[in-house]
């Protein structure tokens, strides 16, 4: 048996990733979303292999009055190389599968992965000069405020919420990417090697897996005392035992004074996809925790900024100890947040 060849199994899967590469240039590879009051429904800008598309002319006003260049296909000489490099893998991944040699295999994936290395600088590099080589004699300049788009993931820049991720052509080339990656694993018997060795067995595995997988749990972002204004009320928030915040699933924060804002603003937002609420714990200054683990009080004395006279604490001895002294209820989180 000649062990250099690649498997039936590898050889569809082969298909499938040419297809992949070939299907991806049909579709935006990246997008970038900005959300802000002024555009409620956002703008979009959508990065194909060849082209700029979305709200470009909308973004472009947006960028002349802060300074920053407009955007167009033909100052970008990666969107004529582009749609040749991605047509190359997907003609290579064809040809192997006729080819059938392991390293032609490996070479493509190396090859590829590489690719995506150097997409990912070049990329960075476009959105570094496009946020940081401002006009300075722009209508609208903000001493150092840079305007760089994150290069993956969410980002602030002054009242727009910027969030960067592929779009369909990129998640295929990322399936691309996996397929080829399982392809070699499966040829060179990477994954049997590795649950091999001495120390490490299926089990460390699937726990190291769901270790990377809780590495995207929302953080809370501390709120800043008299300089944070409520996303509701609009009011500053000056009390730290009382505010709360709500983590969108695009990474963007929404801070409040009153956990009754939080309510009220998550009412008239029905839009919003919530990842994460927060709420301050009352026995200590400016500290926030968990909605969901928070032991809550309504009523009775409790005096909050904007009369929501809900406030929460982190334990349960303490919430019942206030309780007695403030006359207030028990509240669980699933009825305030219905309320």
């Amino acid at each position: 048996m000649n062990t250099s060849k690649i498997t039936v199994f590898s050889k569809v899967f082969l298909l499938a990733v040419s297809a992949l590469f070939f299907a991806s240039l049909l579709f935006p590879m990246w997008r970038i979303e900005l959300e802000a009051p002024q555009y409620p429904e956002g703008l979009v800008l959508q990065l194909h292999a060849n082209k700029i598309g979305g709200d470009v002319d909308i973004i472009n006003g947006l960028n002349h009055y802060i300074g920053m260049k407009t955007l167009h296909t033909e100052d970008f000489p990666e969107f004529q190389i582009i749609p040749y490099i991605v047509g190359f893998f997907g003609l290579f991944a064809l040809a192997m599968v006729f080819v059938n040699k392991r390293k032609g295999v490996v070479l493509l994936f190396l090859s590829f992965l590489l690719f995506g290395v150097l997409a990912g600088v070049d990329f960075y590099r476009w959105n570094y000069e496009y946020g940081h080589n401002l006009n300075p004699n722009a209508a609208i300049v903000v001493p150092g405020m840079a305007y760089q788009p994150p290069l993956i993931g969410y980002k602030q820049l002054l009242n727009f919420g910027a969030y960067s991720i592929p779009d369909i052509g990129g998640w295929l080339l990322i399936a691309a990417g996996i397929l080829l990656f399982i392809i070699v694993a499966k040829e060179t018997r990477l994954i049997s090697k590795i649950i091999r060795k001495p120390k490490i067995n299926p089990v460390l595995v699937l726990l190291l897996s769901f270790s990377f997988m809780s590495c995207g749990d929302f953080k809370e972002e501390p709120i800043k005392l008299n300089k944070d204004n409520c996303d509701f009320c609009k009011m500053s928030i000056a009390d730290g035992k009382y505010a709360a915040e709500i983590i969108t699933q695009k990474g963007r924060i929404y801070k409040f004074d009153d956990i009754g804002c939080m309510v009220n603003y998550c009412k008239e937002n029905t839009n919003t996809k919530i990842g994460a609420y927060f709420v301050s714990n009352f026995a200590q200054d400016n500290v926030l925790i968990p909605a969901e683990t928070a032991f809550f009080l309504s009523g009775g004395t409790i005096q909050s900024p904007m009369h929501g006279g809900i406030i929460a604490f982190s334990s349960e001895k303490e919430a019942k100890e206030f309780a007695t002294k403030s006359n207030a209820k028990p509240m669980n989180w699933a009825a305030i947040i219905k309320k």
